[in-house]
């Protein structure tokens, strides 16, 4: 089956005008990106190039894809709209909620019962505003866009930070929040600040225990967790060419890791490869027609560092394996030189658990590697040393994985089978003794590593690796353990040396027909009730944030003055506080749970200026709220990295918090934070961070000025009586300062439906 496939057809028919037409206005030889992003523009009749880091402009994207955890929100404000239906297609993929415990089938099916109500809500909405639903088990959210929605040349936004997972297809994919969504469901333009351009060039081909997923791991050593900021990752040259179109959306998966917009490669004969596996040969076809237009020009391929604004090689015929962390993505090391680096840093050294899987890492591929190495370990008689787990990324991947033998072959060294959903990659894994907070090291094939992220205890070291890499030091038991070099003593007490992993890109058998979990609208909107109970402590309906009133900030308490990484997942954690992802008050009660108090060191812990003693963190806000506070939260760099989920936005506006000023934000939490009607600032001079006090308050003048590239002043106002002003800077462009005047961008949207 192949969706919307009237809609594909009509933006090939367009697409080469659309691209000459901007070739017109820029004047020189295109990159891939800029044929994507111009000939999706909603305002097309442009007459200068759109100058890239400054430009804002808005575009019209193909396709929405929503996860459970971020669409319950993203549909009650999408109800608050005023819609009948979605203006683009839509998708929601229900895979965040399914905790790994037990094992595939019977977590599933305790997932059915503890989030009845949510799926039902969500099949509901789903089923009147025509959207598909892809209900629990049918796997991941970014798998099932690859393997179903995602197409060449394309553009989607999802509702989750990997999304550019489908830039393996050749997609402009971009994770946002549900704000964002909404804006794009409801007929909008969507807006992004014009991407700069990082081109990333492949020579050679990876051989050995080097996988995709070595690429990236390099990269985002290379490039550091907000290296890509603000850019569109272009990867082309012979080494791109040689890689699977589900090793190259590995590599545009983890590009979130380094800040990137979105990843991409160019349509070459391995998309085209799998659009077939996958049913899709009517695509292929169209994208063969087109394959010029879905690659950059040659003048670009032949003098890249005329076109882009940065550019990396990497020779894959050298490349090596990496394992990173922990506690960051992008603390690179290669293999050889673990074990020097493991020992001076005092890193645990025995592994516990190795898992493999996740959206990043669950292709066929993937699995007939790792199953390669677990094969060759059995014949060689050797024990493994630690846990091992396996989490599909789809019903797809799981059926046949299954049917080829490679569940078995798991089994033979107590490999347990996950649900095809995100579980332990999110922090949906119930570990046990994880509550017991030893220091221990895991090993994973996951995207992310933070403190905490995998199974809640925060001395649990988390390192990133292929699952090849990872299935040999679960093998191995050991963080120091190199396959490329050492040998590991077996049963027999003989010496003996793991073989390369070899796998198959696609499954020699084909993909075969599988009941993918998929439930298509009804079509009778009129018959159809969104379900929500009545005092449920997981559904609430929304109720819309007040406008700005036209005064000044004045004297807003300081919440919490962050120290350090201070992620989505310090802000607004996942774990278990998914179940409260569609109850804004309820989840409220996570606000900055996960940061540290720069005051003290600690988390959870600040003071309360209105009687002087310390408590958590939403209690303290939840007390200034009633007494009828505005506040201010202040942090680091790189502020709100990692996952898209607005909730972290969202909760701070319902605990009446009106600035966030920081050294510098994350993309998305950014423009979730304008979203949702938040002041979003800047220090103008980083080094002000430091004269923030314990006890102040602080004022943010000039908001009746308010106005594009014109900075703000702030007074602090600390307790010892003295006072101090600074500059703050902003990103707001004069649309955004309308979503701050009406409150909130849903505001705006809601009032532009009913004119």
């Amino acid at each position: 089956m192949i969706f919307d496939f009237e809609m594909i057809k009509t933006f090939y028919a367009a697409l080469p005008d659309k691209i000459e037409k901007a070739r017109g206005v820029i004047q020189r030889p295109l990159c891939l990106s800029e044929k994507l992003l111009y000939s999706h523009l909603l305002e097309s009749n442009i007459s200068k190039p759109l100058q890239r880091g400054v430009d804002y402009t808005e575009f019209t994207p193909d396709r929405v894809a929503m996860q459970d955890a971020t669409a319950q929100m993203a549909l009650l404000q999408f109800m608050m709209a005023g819609k009948d239906t979605t203006a683009v297609p839509s998708s929601v993929h229900c895979d965040h909620l399914i905790m790994a415990k037990e094992g595939n089938v019977t977590d599933l099916a305790v997932a059915n019962v503890t989030n009845k109500e949510v799926y039902a809500f969500l099949s509901s909405v789903c089923n009147k505003y025509d959207i598909g639903f892809w209900k629990p088990g049918a796997g991941i959210i970014h798998q099932i866009v690859l393997e179903n929605y995602a197409f060449p040349g394309g553009m989607m936004i999802g509702t989750d930070s990997h999304t550019p997972n489908a830039g393996g297809l050749g997609m402009i994919a971009i994770g946002v929040g549900g704000a964002d969504a909404v804006d794009v469901m409801s007929g909008m333009g969507w807006e992004l600040k014009f991407p700069k351009l990082i081109g990333i060039k492949l020579s050679g081909k990876l051989n050995g225990w080097a996988s995709p997923k070595d690429i990236i791991l390099k990269v985002a050593g290379i490039l550091t967790v907000k290296g890509g900021t603000g850019c569109i990752v272009e990867y082309f040259g012979e080494g791109a060419t040689s890689l699977s179109c589900t090793g190259k959306a590995t590599i545009c998966n983890m590009g979130a890791e380094i800040g990137a917009t979105c990843s991409v490669f160019a349509y070459d004969n391995a998309m085209g490869k799998y659009l077939r596996a996958t049913g899709r040969e009517d695509v292929a076809v169209l994208a063969d027609l087109n394959k010029l237009h879905l690659q950059s020009d040659a003048e670009v391929y032949a003098t890249p560092e005329k076109y882009y604004d940065q550019v990396i090689e990497i020779n894959l015929d050298e490349l090596e394996p990496y394992i990173n962390g922990p506690f960051t993505p992008d603390l690179a090391t290669p293999i050889s030189k673990m074990k020097e680096e493991a020992v001076k840093n005092g890193w645990p050294l025995k592994i516990e658990v190795g898992l493999i899987g996740s959206c990043t890492n669950s292709s066929y591929e993937d699995i007939s590697r790792a199953a390669s190495v677990v094969n060759d370990a059995v014949e060689k008689k050797l024990s493994v040393k630690s846990e091992y787990t396996i989490t599909p990324g789809s019903e797809q991947i799981r059926a046949i994985a299954e049917r080829d033998g490679y569940f078995e072959t798991f089994k033979k060294i107590g490999g347990k089978i996950f649900a095809n959903a995100c579980g332990s990659c999110i922090g949906q894994w119930s570990r046990a003794g994880a509550e017991k907070a030893e220091v221990n090291t895991i090993v994973h094939s996951f995207n992310r590593n933070f403190a905490k992220r995998a199974d809640g205890n925060p001395n649990t070291y988390a390192f990133v690796a292929s699952p090849e890499i990872v299935t040999a030091l679960a093998i191995a038991g050991d963080l120091r353990f190199n396959p490329l070099t050492d040998k590991l003593v077996n049963n027999d007490g003989v010496e003996v040396k793991l073989a390369e992993p070899k796998g198959y890109d696609l499954p020699p058998q084909g993909f075969g027909k599988v009941d993918n979990g998929y439930q298509k609208s009804s079509g009778d909107k009129d018959g159809v009730n969104v379900i929500i109970a009545p005092g449920s402590d997981r559904l609430q309906y929304l109720t819309s944030f007040e406008e700005w009133d036209g005064n000044d900030f004045k004297n807003l308490p300081l919440l919490i003055k962050a120290k350090g990484k201070c992620t989505t997942d310090h802000i607004s954690m996942a774990g278990v506080w998914l179940k409260y992802r569609g109850h804004l008050e309820n989840i409220s009660n996570n606000y900055m749970i996960g940061a540290v108090n720069a005051f003290n060191d600690k988390t959870n812990s600040i003071i309360n200026q209105l009687n002087g003693t310390y408590d958590t963190v939403p209690s303290v806000a939840k007390a200034y709220k009633n007494a009828g506070l505005g506040l201010i939260v202040v942090g680091e760099e790189n502020f709100g990295e990692g996952s898209s989920r607005e909730h972290a936005a969202m909760e701070p506006r319902f605990l009446n918090v009106k600035t966030v000023l920081v050294k510098s934000f994350a993309r998305i939490h950014e423009t979730n934070l304008k979203k949702q009607g938040i002041l979003a600032l800047t220090f103008a001079n980083k080094d002000d961070y430091n004269k923030i006090e314990e006890g102040d308050n602080i004022s943010v003048l000039g908001l009746k000025e308010f106005a594009e590239g014109k900075a703000l002043q702030l007074e602090i106002f600390h307790k010892n009586g003295t006072t101090e002003k600074i500059m703050a800077s902003h990103t707001y462009n004069n649309a955004q300062i309308e979503w701050f005047k009406n409150g909130g961008a849903l505001n705006l949207i809601r009032k532009n439906n009913n004119k």
